[in-house]
């Protein structure tokens, strides 16, 4: 199961960071991924990280900006999201997959409840 959180009301130009909490205890063997969903529009792939940490991979639109980390300690993965805009509200969610991360959604198991980032202009 995964739990994600962190979301709120921000201010453009914030900083927020999602935590996403998983109750595997082989958590370092899955990936795991952030998509987001905004009002009226399908869910889309934001980044991923490995099940190492020693792979990244980002959507343009946040590239330079979003960050995605993990700690296998915790096992809790993070999204550090930098310099938000209006354009980033919606729901995001972590999901996790085992093995390689993948920018499909399809390709997941198991997903948090997701998460409400809005952006106040």
């Amino acid at each position: 199961q995964l739990e994600d959180s962190g979301g709120g009301l921000v201010q453009s130009g914030a900083s927020l960071r999602l935590s996403c909490a998983a109750s595997e205890r082989t958590f370092s063997s899955y990936s795991i991924g952030w998509f987001r969903q905004a009002p009226g529009k399908e869910r889309e792939f934001v980044g991923f990280i490995g099940g190492t940490a020693s792979h990244t991979n980002f959507a343009d639109s946040v590239k330079g900006r979003f960050t995605i980390s993990r700690d296998k300690d915790k096992n809790t993965a993070y999204l550090q999201m930098n310099r938000l805009n209006p354009e980033n509200t919606a729901i995001y969610y972590c999901a996790e997959k085992f093995s390689r991360g993948r920018r499909d959604p399809g390709e997941y198991d198991h997903w948090g409840q997701g998460t409400q980032v809005t952006l106040s202009s």
